[in-house]
């Protein structure tokens, strides 16, 4: 393999690059866009992936191991989390037509000359020693190859003996020819982004190539090949390298600023940029690809310090270990890949420079000079334009050759690309400053970035190319040990991180200081609302200044610098866009003079557009102030009502449109993008409705075939209508209203859940009738089955009734024909152990006569066999009844039974409710150890309240509703009496019978009350009582007596 022949490949290479920029240009013009822009886009912001990356990388991780990661931190951060900061950069720079970095912060501070021109300046200094970094990766990765298969270093005598001349000269030539085929530099250069693209995806194949060969064909495998450079010194000291917080933090902020800041980067990620969709689609694809590119850095690096050593630079591993172990067709992968990387870095970076330089320095500084002279104004220069950008990528790359071969031949590749980091990051504090903080200036942001850029070239670019042992670089600035440029007031950091921190901090001191040191003019006022928005003001006054400025003499200045064609086509579409006619020959409004100045700034950007129409205006009006003036007052009215409207707009619930007379959308606001989920390009001034419907079409929004009656009814003005979002479920209503000039005002409300509401009240409505009807069908069925089962438990009940009195008769009998026997046999037993078991079968007898008796007396409440008998009576009698019937018993207890006398007359059964206050009574001694019990009444109005007071055990609060059940006994009641569980359970059912309330109060061990209302009686009728007496148990024989027995059974 030959030098001549690596050549040919190489120029090869590069000429295929520009046949598919070619192509795809061409491809453009014919059928716009393709569908993969998106990822052609986001592989083209690869293009930060230079020969530093390719080459450099490797060779900074041969010695500090994983530091090389910091150069990719940053950007991987900012594509990550920044997405809203770089879709507002993007949205400012297609609204001011802004088509660098330089025009960026020119127009952000007022337009100004001076700042894009030291932003061009420190640009093309920072991109000095960047651009040499190519030139040194090629050229030494050419001699590689070339010595490696000749023997000899690649010469081209007689021409020329430095091969680097030479590969600078070719890749300005081909810059040239990629990027200066047009005079507007914001028309979108698609076949460039797409060669940049595929040298990113070559670089990447030849760099995964690479590593792959040295993982499985230098190395058995991963295992093999970390065992063995585990064992080398080098490997084990680079791995080792301990790189510093400070360090880490500067690499991250220096790559996150060079993301966006680097000319290249933001031609590439602004100017080029077609629409929020391919910078969402490059907030993943291009963080990947960071990490792809570097997944083999470290292996490629540590397996040259272990095979290749010192016999090349460590810069040059990737191509050096194919190269050394034979592996030719990789070798000849490594060199394309690293031209790859080094080629579209020094291409697009050329051009990006070259219009800045043409459009901020060169253009500025002519059209100056044509307002102190009479020059022609019938010249065409957009030629002219060309020729500047064509001389500037041509001086830049010598420039740049100058650098390489004066600067120190040992300073590695990272080296010199963070120098040119450090020095396009001086526009961090006027980029964000300026983002943030409307009161900051062009005077701020021009002394910030001038002391920013001088002492970066004192602390970081004189170091790089004077000799280590130069005076200053050892004693300082005039023997001063405070100046020297790498210990600045005796600071001690890395050199790097020592000339970033100083630079950016006397830059943002300057820049703040020279912000507050003057107040800002009309127009940075203007374009600070514009960068940094907030609520619109009180409304400006508009000055009514008189111009002879026509139609003819904005066409004739524009076209100059764009071209009569271009300039025609432009204020063409201007017409139909706004729906007006231009006539040469009359007075330019001020909707013509900014969009003429917008224009303008597309070709020469936005400083040198304001230079050249402020020469138009001397030209004709007689006072250049009184131009100045109604271009500010005019642009600051304009700007103001635009924002005003567009915020009273955006308050709005409702989505709202104006179309113009050709149905071209003029006004929108953003709830109408969000209701209909549309793209950037389609909420721009210009775009059609039919361009609209069909995004909707093609989305599945809509069916294709109602486009034309979709447009038709939009435009008939109808009565309201609605139209569903098949994707979204979304249901809109439409309103349209005509304009006077014939176009149409459209809103869209959101009515998807009132129509779901009013669907599911249709569908109730509907079935109501259907559940009525099931309903009442089921209730009949239900009230049947009901009534037939209250038929089947009366049946029951009244069985169980007849059952329970004919089995209580029939026990009974021989009960108490039982208890007879036994009364006769303690006669006759008298106290001996006979007359002792006598007594207790009688009481046992007794128990089972009062058992039954309860059970029949509860069987006979249910089955209301007893029927109240009410009268009217008084309640003495009933009390002295109650009084002689327990006082033995409570004398037993010794326990005091009082019983309070009452005159009331009441109304109920006198006979159950004498039994319920029995049943109470009884409970009251049975549960009281000590003390008394108390019978008495109290009147309550209308009502009488019987209350049974004991001093007794009491009940429990959460026991007071279950002690009316059947057979329930408290654990403290079968501790201290015996007894069954009846007594309450008839007291509650006797309640029932007699409609009765009964009321229950108790204090567990201190005692009880009940209380049973019933009504007094409306007539106080005494009635006379019959005494009732204690009976006795006869002592006497029973022998010789007669004995009556009755029965009321009708059986």
């Amino acid at each position: 393999m030959q030098g001549l022949f690596i050549v040919i490949i190489a120029i090869a290479y590069v000429t295929l690059l520009f046949a598919i920029a070619s192509l795809g240009d061409r491809r453009s013009a014919i059928s716009g866009p393709s569908r993969a822009r998106p990822f052609i886009y986001a592989l083209s912001l690869a293009i930060y992936c230079t020969s530093w990356t390719f080459f450099g990388s490797v060779g900074l991780s041969s010695e500090r191991g994983l530091e090389f990661l910091g150069i990719y931190t940053g950007p991987v951060l900012v594509f990550v989390f920044g997405f809203p900061l770089l879709n507002r950069i993007v949205r400012l720079a297609k609204a001011e037509k802004i088509t660098s970095i330089a025009d960026f912060l020119g127009a952000r501070y007022g337009k100004s000359f001076t700042v894009a021109a030291i932003a061009t300046l420190i640009a093309t200094i920072g991109a000095v020693p960047y651009i040499a970094l190519q030139l040194k990766a090629i050229s030494g990765s050419v001699s590689l190859m070339v010595e490696h298969y000749t023997g000899s270093p690649p010469s081209f005598d007689p021409f020329v003996s430095d091969i680097s001349l030479v590969v600078a000269m070719l890749l300005a030539l081909f810059a040239v020819l990629f990027g200066t085929r047009h005079a507007d530099a914001t028309e979108h250069q698609d076949g460039l982004v797409l060669a940049v693209a595929v040298e990113t995806v070559v670089k990447l194949a030849a760099f995964l190539a690479i590593g792959l060969m040295v993982t499985f064909l230098i190395f058995g495998g991963p295992g093999d090949m970390v065992d063995k450079l585990a064992q080398n010194a080098q490997v084990r000291q680079a791995m080792s390298y301990n790189t510093s917080l400070a360090t880490w933090l500067v690499l991250t902020c220096l790559s996150g600023f060079a993301i966006i800041m680097l000319p290249r980067q933001f031609y590439v990620t602004i100017v080029e940029n077609r629409g929020e969709a391919e910078l969402r689609t490059a907030t993943w694809v291009f963080p990947l690809y960071l990490v792809a590119i570097n997944l083999f850095v470290l292996p490629i690096a540590f397996a040259g310090l272990s095979l290749v050593g010192t016999a090349t630079s460590s810069d040059l591993y990737v191509l050096s270990l194919p190269l050394f172990s034979g592996h030719d067709v990789l070798a000849m992968a490594a060199f394309i890949g690293g031209l790859s990387a080094a080629t579209a870095m020094v291409i697009v970076e050329s051009v990006a420079l070259s219009i800045m330089i043409s459009n901020d320095l060169v253009i500025p500084l002519f059209v100056r000079r044509l307002l102190k002279t009479s020059t022609s104004e019938t010249e065409d220069w957009s030629t002219l334009i060309l020729n500047v950008r064509r001389g500037a990528i041509f001086i830049l790359l010598f420039i740049a050759f100058l650098y390489y071969r004066e600067s120190t031949d040992s300073a590695r590749l990272s080296s010199i690309g963070l120098m040119s980091f450090a020095a396009v990051a001086q526009f961090a504090p006027a980029l964000i400053g300026g983002l943030i903080w409307r009161g900051a200036n062009g005077r701020g942001a021009a002394l910030g970035m001038v002391a920013g850029i001088l002492v970066w070239g004192y602390t970081l670019l004189f170091p790089s190319l004077a000799a280590p042992d130069t005076g200053i670089i050892v004693h300082g600035l005039f023997g001063f040990e405070a100046l020297r440029p790498q210990a600045l007031f005796g600071t001690a950091a890395e050199p790097l991180n020592h000339g970033v921190l100083w630079s950016l901090s006397i830059n943002a001191v300057f820049f703040v200081l020279g912000s507050l040191s003057r107040a800002s003019v009309p127009l940075e006022r203007i374009q600070a609302s514009i960068f940094v928005p907030r609520d619109a003001g009180p409304m400006p006054s508009l000055r009514r200044f008189r111009t002879a400025i026509t139609v003819n003499d904005l066409k004739d200045t524009i076209g100059r610098y764009l071209g009569v064609e271009r300039t025609e086509r432009s204020f063409q579409s201007f017409e139909k866009t706004n729906g007006t006619s231009l006539h040469g020959n009359e007075q330019a409004s001020m909707d013509v003079i900014r969009f003429s100045e917008q224009l303008l700034a597309s070709a020469v950007g936005s400083s040198s557009a304001r230079l050249i129409l402020s020469l138009l205006f001397r030209r004709h009006d007689r006072e250049s102030r009184d131009a100045f003036r109604l271009l500010d007052d005019a642009t600051e009215a304009l700007q103001h009502n635009r924002d005003l409207l567009q915020i009273a707009l955006d308050q709005m619930e409702q989505g709202i449109t104006v179309f113009d007379r050709d149905f071209r959308l003029i006004c929108w606001n953003r709830q109408y993008r969000a209701l209909f989920d549309l793209p950037d390009e389609m909420g721009q001034v210009g775009v059609s409705l039919d361009s609209i419907l069909r995004h909707l079409s093609e989305r599945g929004d809509i069916p294709a075939e109602q486009r034309v009656a979709m447009l038709n009814r939009l435009t008939s003005f109808v009565s309201p209508w609605q139209m569903e979002l098949k994707t979204s479920g979304r249901i809109l209503e439409l309103r349209s209203n005509p304009m006077p000039d014939g176009g149409i005002v459209a809103t869209y409300a959101d009515i998807s859940g009132r129509v779901e509401q009013d669907l599911a009240l249709k569908r109730a409505n509907e079935s109501l009738e259907q559940r009525v009807k099931t309903r009442t069908v089921e209730l009949t069925r239900v009230n049947e089955e009901l009534a037939q089962a209250q038929m089947l438990a009366e049946e029951a009940n009244l069985g169980k009734t007849r059952f329970l009195a004919a089995a209580g008769h029939d026990i009974l009998q021989p009960l108490n024909a039982a208890r007879l026997y036994c009364s006769s046999l303690i006669e006759k037993a008298g106290k001996g152990p006979a007359g002792k078991a006598a007594v207790n079968i009688e009481s046992s007898l007794e128990s089972v006569e009062t058992i039954l008796g309860a059970v029949l007396d509860i069987s006979r409440l249910d089955a209301g066999a007893m029927k109240p008998d009410d009268t009217a009576f008084n309640l003495a009698g009933l009390l002295r009844q109650i009084g002689n019937d327990f006082r033995p018993l409570a004398a037993e207890k010794k326990l005091e039974l009082t019983i309070m006398p009452s005159s009331l007359t009441v109304t109920t059964d006198r006979n159950l409710l004498r039994r319920l206050i029995q049943n109470l009574v009884s409970n009251a001694i049975k549960y009281t150890r000590h003390g008394r019990v108390l019978v008495g009444v109290r009147r309550r109005g209308e009502l009488a309240e019987i209350q049974v007071i004991d001093t007794g055990i009491g009940i429990a609060g959460d026991k007071l509703n279950t002690v009316f059940h059947e057979f329930t006994r408290l654990d403290e009641g079968v501790r201290e009496a015996e007894g069954l569980g009846l007594g309450l359970s008839i007291v509650d059912r006797i309640a029932r019978v007699l409609r009765l309330e009964i009321r229950i109060f108790s204090n567990p061990g201190k005692g009880t009350r009940f209380s049973v209302i019933l009504p007094v009686a409306a007539v106080q009728e005494p009635r006379r009582e019959i005494d009732a007496r204690v009976p006795a148990r006869a002592t006497a024989s029973l022998a010789g007596l007669h004995v009556l027995c009755i029965d009321n059974d009708a059986r």
